[in-house]
């Protein structure tokens, strides 16, 4: 019997994450959808950003460009697909506005695949 409570407990905790994760997307939902954008958005405004990850700067830190710009993405080695992505592969960006003190940075939630 605990056992199973366990498996319940992750089953439930993971489909929250998801849930979380992915945010509410129906009427009035208004991603910012290009570096441009993000470059003047407020803090936590999400991001939907289609272009290439052009290169690794430190860590999870990377650099993004779409046809209107270049800026950092923050990607953590959980939120990258099963697949092996370049600086020529198209990708989506699924994320949010990090501002700080010093600039603005996506904290990127999923990296997908864009088909060519």
């Amino acid at each position: 019997m605990r056992f199973q409570s366990i498996i319940l407990f992750t089953l439930t905790s993971v489909s929250s994450a998801a849930a979380f994760a992915t945010g509410y997307s129906g009427p009035g939902f208004q991603p910012v959808t290009t570096v441009q954008a993000a470059m003047g958005a407020a803090d936590d405004t999400p991001v939907v950003l289609q272009g290439k990850i052009i290169k690794r700067i430190q860590g999870d830190i990377y650099e993004f460009r779409d046809a209107t710009g270049v800026m950092k993405v923050e990607i953590d080695d959980e939120d990258w697909p099963a697949a092996t992505i370049d600086h020529f592969t198209p990708v989506k960006l699924t994320g949010e506005v990090d501002r700080d003190l010093i600039g603005r940075e996506i904290d990127v939630e999923f990296v997908e695949l864009i088909a060519q």
